[in-house]
């Protein structure tokens, strides 16, 4: 009676079954129907021989290029710490058929530049050959906003085809260690003892008994062999690489080693090749014109046969020592061959033997070589140059110029209490440094620093962390670096007050306003003070939606309006564009609306600035707040309590309070000490006659004055 199989075993088996199949099915993913743009003949794909996913696109038989994914072979982490995976071929001269985007997550792209942008960014590296230097900026145009991630999707695509390229044999492997030269300037005087033993001179040494021991089981085992004391000597054979002095001066004489090096082009080698026994590594078929059919050298797979051409004899050995030979001669080998002194290389010595009235049998005997260090000089490797060092490079010009700007802020900040005296200079120099933060780190170099920027730095935290991904925008790495120390020296306001291009832009907006004479509006302090956790609750939910979802938190974020007010300048949908401009709108008449109260970047950075080192805005004792106020209601950020404390999470550090602090003409506690001065200098006046002046006395008078904190 047949057994029925139960239906869970018969689903297992099933199941098994589609395991099976997919585990046989090819690894490579790829639809000829995408590939059609850049091959429109294609008929079919085929597995590449090659160590990643790589497809031959083929028509008939006849093999058109190569098609592949690049994040298989260069996934290279973009603005997102992503990378951009691209579909790329190219054809069997190296030339690239079809770069399309098919994934991304750059926060820049999912939410304001159109993907046709990107898409047609790809594109315009069709045409070009895979050697070919393609550079942003110069014969690729860049698409404003999103430097970072074009820059990426260019060196994604060049580097993967070349890879791929010198995978098939289209070009030479770019990866290749460029060849060891040999040290001329190496000589040390020996004999053959000497050279023998440090492995200058090899040998090889073969019985009759070891080389009929290769032919067993041949037809040519017996065929008109006639045997031979299995312990007599076949051949010993001595070779050497003749290029360094240490071996060919001691071997040919001084003479006979420069006519040699005279006689060979750049690029060529010698080596020679010395024996004795009953076997000629020449043989006596070699006629002129024909080639050596019993020695060949091999390197690397390589092999160099040796023809007439190639051929010197050898005279007497001009080394002491050396023993008696029946051959003795030289073999050239040509530029052709690319050898490698660097590298070993197999001397290889044909034994042919008949096994029949028309037919041989050959035994193949390889002799080990490798040139000592000493006489070769070994050339760096080719180290692959991170993309951030060429982006670097390219942006010398803003670097520099961002660095004086850096410099001159700090200036600022350091010598704060001088330059508060002089509100003449401070004044201005604030003013045009806003607008330099505006159009130069905003509009020109794209610089402006987001709340995504922390959001990507704590995700890489994370999950893979690569210095690389953030080096590559050096604009945003100075000032992420100059913004990390600020935090811990003065606080979020220099960066905030000084540095953001958005806050600038509302900065400069206001003070034009007020200039025409716009009425202000300030909600009351307690309001006020309530709206300010506004942004923090907005940086906790972007921080809860990232942790699930990075590219959905990117997306959110744009309650931030500096990508398009900064980084898009204002070219960009009408809804974007409207919240923006209502921003902008507000800030004239309440100063830095957006700053205040929803910037989650602000918040951001007010959180690691609790732990700074210094205090430096100063603060008169007693009068400040009870009952002075004038500091408070001057505040344009009001970032200052009623009771006079000021605020340092709030404070955008415009330096105004300072002003006002060193204002004898405002300042109730400096009012009342240019007074008492004054006071003290009419009365020294009065005591010392009319005209006369006691220095000496006005001094006593005025050491009781106010107390400073």
């Amino acid at each position: 009676m047949p057994v029925t199989p139960s239906r869970p075993a018969a689903f297992a088996g099933l199941l098994l079954a589609l395991l099976c199949l997919l585990i046989s099915l090819p690894l490579h993913a790829l639809e000829l129907d995408p590939l059609r743009e850049g091959f429109p003949q294609a008929e079919r794909l085929e597995p590449a021989d090659s160590q990643w996913p790589v497809s031959r696109v083929m028509a008939g038989d006849e093999t058109l290029g190569y098609a592949f994914e690049s994040v298989e072979m260069a996934p290279i982490p973009a603005y997102s710490g992503k990378p951009v995976n691209l579909l790329v071929g190219i054809d069997l001269e190296g030339r690239i058929v079809q770069a399309d985007v098919i994934g991304h997550e750059e926060p820049i792209m999912l939410v304001g530049i159109p993907e046709e942008k990107l898409e047609g960014f790809a594109d315009d590296h069709v045409g070009a050959h895979v050697n070919d230097r393609m550079k942003v900026g110069g014969n690729l145009d860049a698409i404003s906003g999103a430097t970072v991630t074009v820059i990426v999707v260019s060196d994604t695509v060049m580097r993967a085809a070349r890879l791929v390229a010198a995978e098939q044999g289209l070009i030479a492997d770019p990866s290749a260690t460029p060849a060891a030269t040999v040290r001329e300037d190496v000589y040390e005087p020996a004999d053959w003892s000497t050279l023998t033993g440090d492995g200058t001179i090899r040998r090889l040494h073969l019985t009759h008994g070891e080389v009929d021991e290769t032919f067993v089981g041949t037809p040519a085992e017996d065929y008109l062999h006639t045997p031979q004391p299995a312990e007599r000597t076949f051949i010993e054979l001595f070779y050497t690489f003749l290029n360094p002095p240490t071996a060919g001066r001691n071997l040919l004489g001084d003479t006979g080693y420069t006519q040699l090096m005279e006689r060979l082009d750049e690029g060529e080698h010698a080596i020679a090749v010395m024996g004795r026994g009953d076997y000629s590594f020449k043989g006596s078929g070699y006629v002129r014109g024909g080639i050596f059919d019993r020695i060949e050298l091999s390197q690397n797979g390589n092999t160099v046969s040796f023809h007439d051409r190639d051929h010197l004899r050898l005279g007497n050995l001009g080394i002491e020592g050396a023993p008696a030979f029946d051959e003795r001669d030289i073999f050239i080998i040509r530029d052709a061959a690319a050898f490698d002194p660097g590298q070993p290389w197999q001397l290889e010595l044909l034994v042919r033997r008949a096994s029949g009235p028309l037919d041989t049998e050959f035994s193949r005997f390889s002799a080990d070589y490798r040139v000592p260090e000493a006489y070769i000089e070994r050339p760096e490797p080719p180290k692959e140059v991170p993309i951030w060092v060429e982006v670097w490079k390219d942006k010398a010009f803003q670097i520099v110029v961002l660095g004086l700007g850096l410099a001159v802020l700090t200036g600022i900040m350091l010598f704060q209490d001088v330059l508060v005296k002089h509100p003449r200079i401070l004044r201005p120099l604030r003013l045009g440094f806003l607008v330099y933060t505006l159009v130069f780190i905003g509009w020109y170099s794209l610089a402006q620093l987001s709340v995504v920027n922390i959001l990507t730095f704590t995700n890489a935290l994370i999950t893979d962390f690569s210095w690389g991904s953030f080096l590559i925008d050096p604009m945003m790495f100075i000032l992420w670096s100059f913004v990390a120390v600020s935090l811990l020296l003065w606080g979020r306001g220099v960066f905030c007050g000084w540095l953001c291009p958005f806050g600038a832009l509302q900065d400069l907006v206001n003070k034009a306003a007020r200039r025409l004479g716009v009425r202000q509006f300030e909600p009351p302090f307690g309001l006020h003070e309530r709206l300010w956790a506004l942004k923090y609750i907005i940086l906790l939910g972007l921080f809860a939606v990232s942790l699930h979802s990075l590219g959905t938190a990117e997306r959110y974020a744009e309650v931030e309006p500096f990508k398009t007010a900064i980084t898009l300048r204002f070219q960009r949908e009408w809804g974007f564009l409207l919240y923006a401009l209502v921003l902008v709108a507000i800030s004239s008449v309440n100063h830095k609306f957006y700053c205040r109260y929803v910037c989650p970047l602000g918040a951001g950075l007010a959180i690691p600035a609790r732990l700074r080192l210094f205090d430096w805005l100063k603060r008169h004792r007693g009068d400040c707040g009870t009952p002075c106020q004038i500091c408070a209601n001057e505040c344009e950020v009001a970032a200052i309590h009623p009771d006079g404390r000021i605020n340092a999470n709030e404070c955008h550090y415009c330096l105004d309070c300072q002003i006002t602090y060193h204002d004898d003409k405002r300042c109730p506690p400096m009012i009342k000490r240019r007074k008492r001065f004054e006071k003290a200098t009419r009365l020294s006046r009065g005591q010392g006659g009319v005209g006369t002046h006691d220095p000496a006395s006005a001094r006593l008078q005025r050491i009781p004055t106010y107390q400073e904190e």
